[in-house]
């Protein structure tokens, strides 16, 4: 599953997400792409004082189109989050997403059907400016990444974590793409 969040359809993260899939592609897997901008996903509300269905029954009780990527994250081998970089961090739209999945994952049950842990991700932040903000961002994702994983290291598989610039995109395109393969030829 490749997840980008940028509201520009054509700009640096959409090209991320263009490499990613054709990396995914020539490891003979086959991606899933997912727009976040494109999606209806509302900020979480907190539901019961902070303790809604989210943190008892792993699954938002808020209507929108999270629930449907949230299961159709279960059914995937592994994930590829691209976002821009806002103000050193994700976009306003991975934000909504993530802040609300890290909820829903956060009491672990082997049976609940949407279960994430222990898949191999790729994080990309594409920063599209002046570059500034890539790392801190990339900080954020990977605690993100830890939470989900219940904040073991040894529950995470085969990562990676990218940075992307518009200085260095002509060779960073092919590093993310390189790395979508190999992460599905599980090399």
């Amino acid at each position: 599953m490749i997840i980008t969040s940028s509201p520009n359809k054509e700009g640096l993260t959409e090209q991320c997400g263009e490499a990613a899939k054709k990396g995914v592609e020539a490891g003979n897997g086959e991606s899933l792409m997912i727009r976040l901008n494109d999606k209806n996903i509302v900020n979480c509300n907190a539901c019961d004082q902070g303790w809604g269905t989210c943190l008892q029954e792993n699954h938002c009780q808020l209507d929108d189109d999270f629930e449907d990527i949230h299961n159709a994250m279960s059914t995937v081998d592994a994930y590829i989050v691209i976002t821009p970089v806002y103000w050193g961090d994700m976009s306003e739209s991975a934000k909504a997403f993530f802040d609300r999945l890290r909820r829903c994952e956060s009491s672990f049950d082997p049976s609940n059907i949407n279960n994430i842990q222990n898949k191999p991700f790729i994080c990309v932040a594409a920063a599209g400016g002046s570059g500034n903000g890539t790392l801190s961002c990339l900080s954020n994702m990977e605690r993100l990444f830890l939470h989900l994983n219940k904040m073991n290291y040894k529950n995470i598989t085969n990562f990676d974590y990218i940075g992307i610039t518009q200085r260095n995109k002509i060779y960073m395109l092919d590093s993310i793409q390189s790395s979508a393969k190999k992460m599905v030829l599980k090399d």
